[in-house]
């Protein structure tokens, strides 16, 4: 009998096999579900240890490279990598609190953030507190509970540009022996990387800067490595206290790397949460020219918003790369590398002039996205805050008339052409007073 198979279907499947290995200067796609065991004791130690590859909802080499590559530029000893930046949210909380424990927040966060933990963590028996006053340590102080897991805030806020000072709301977290969770997508570590200043774990929709392309979804939590059981460990049992069948506990085994151990473990794979080996590697490919993208979309954002600042049509531009900006000295001692590219600013005609703004741009996008390479433009009361109040969004600084921009790599010349052109047609269609 031949040792290869004869018929045409079984060739098929099979004749493409190959067990050769190749060092391929790209990072490689795996593309696969599963990864094929040498032997049955192979098999048998995958299980055991986690070591290796089995099925990519656990793990996969593209994905593995992509969170390293992400752990070393958020300056991390480990990272996480789901299937998009709200699974890394989710994630992050979940590996931290369950059940009976409390969340102090930030309020300036974004809306699907904010809905996560006022109806889905809630249905789970996890509170939350919102911190108004962010800027103030002893606000989020006073939130803190016997039951408090977690402080969560966003680097630089989504709409009115509030910069965290992130060395002074880790501190408070310290004495509360909880971790500070910095969701760093508008920032990209380029600009800070909050690990080096006392936070805990970092996440990223990695759809945004990241990646920069706007083409996939994804996110990463990236862990600092120094959780410490002895001092923290009476908040995270969980970590601390042996797993079932009398396994050692997660902190036994992963030491400081315990959290980000159990999201990988525990969390993420059970929960689903697993990004797609090629959208991992199109994430990856995008965080090699993270720099050059931020560096120059920070340089036209700031010109952009001292252009808009200047125009007569224009009532507030909330940049805070802006001296005018109310955190712009704390942007200035935790942004080394620019100020962003995600701001807003407030016509003066109110709604009208908001709808004719973004029925008349020619070279912004109008989206909901942001970090793009494109421009993009969207109006936040209508989109991503219309579920808050009228009263919630003025204190968020979102009024009629507050247009969101996320400014691309374009030459600036031709993005100033283009709100030019706009604010000029707004001008024209603005009903004048009647002479007495």
């Amino acid at each position: 009998m031949s040792a290869e198979p004869a018929h045409f279907t079984t060739r098929a499947l099979h004749a493409a096999r190959v067990r050769e290995t190749a060092s391929a200067r790209a990072t490689p796609i795996y593309l696969t579900a599963g990864f094929e065991f040498d032997d049955f004791d192979h098999a048998a130690e995958h299980f055991g240890t986690g070591a290796g590859f089995g099925y990519t909802r656990t793990g996969n080499p593209t994905v593995r490279a992509v969170e390293r590559q992400l752990a070393e530029l958020e300056s991390g000893a480990d990272a996480v990598m789901v299937a998009s930046g709200q699974a890394a949210v989710s994630t992050a909380l979940l590996t931290v609190s369950g059940a009976g424990d409390h969340i102090v927040s930030s309020a300036h966060i974004y809306e699907g953030t904010r809905g996560l933990l006022l109806d889905n963590l809630a249905r789970l028996g996890i509170e939350a507190t919102f911190v108004d006053d962010i800027a103030d340590p002893d606000a989020w102080r006073a939130a803190v509970r016997p039951n408090t897991r977690a402080f969560f805030a966003e680097s630089i806020a989504n709409a009115r540009n509030d910069v965290l000072d992130i060395a002074a709301v880790s501190r408070v977290a310290d004495d509360a022996a909880v971790p500070l969770i910095v969701d760093n997508t508008l920032a990209t570590p380029y600009l800070v990387r909050p690990l080096e200043h006392g936070a805990s774990i970092v996440v990223h929709s990695a759809s945004k800067f990241l990646a920069g392309h706007g083409s996939v979804l994804g996110g990463v939590l990236v862990d600092s490595g120094r959780f410490d059981a002895a001092r923290t460990g009476h908040n995270a049992p969980h970590l601390v206290l042996p797993g079932r069948g009398g396994l050692p506990s997660i902190a036994a085994r992963h030491g400081g790397n315990a959290r980000i151990a159990y999201a990988r473990e525990s969390v993420a794979p059970r929960f689903g949460a697993s990004p797609s080996p090629l959208n991992a590697f199109l994430i990856g490919q995008g965080a090699e020219t993270l720099g050059l993208r931020v560096q120059r979309q920070s340089q036209n954002a700031l010109e952009v918003a001292r252009w808009l600042a200047a125009q007569d049509a224009v009532e507030s531009v909330d940049y805070a790369g802006l001296p005018s900006h109310p955190d712009h000295a704390t942007a200035a001692r935790y942004l080394q590398n620019g100020f962003g590219s995600v701001f807003t600013f407030t016509l003066r005609g109110g709604l009208d002039a908001a709808r004719g703004f973004v029925e008349g741009v020619r070279l912004f996008t109008h989206m909901t996205h942001i970090g793009d390479v494109r421009s993009l433009v969207l109006h936040p009361a209508t989109t991503s805050h219309a579920l808050r109040t009228v009263e919630e969004r003025s204190r968020l600084g979102v009024h009629p008339g507050t247009l969101r921009l996320s400014i691309g790599i374009e030459e600036v010349a031709d993005l100033i052409g283009d709100l030019a052109q706009v604010l000029l047609t707004l001008d024209e269609t603005a009903p004048t007073e009647a002479v007495a």
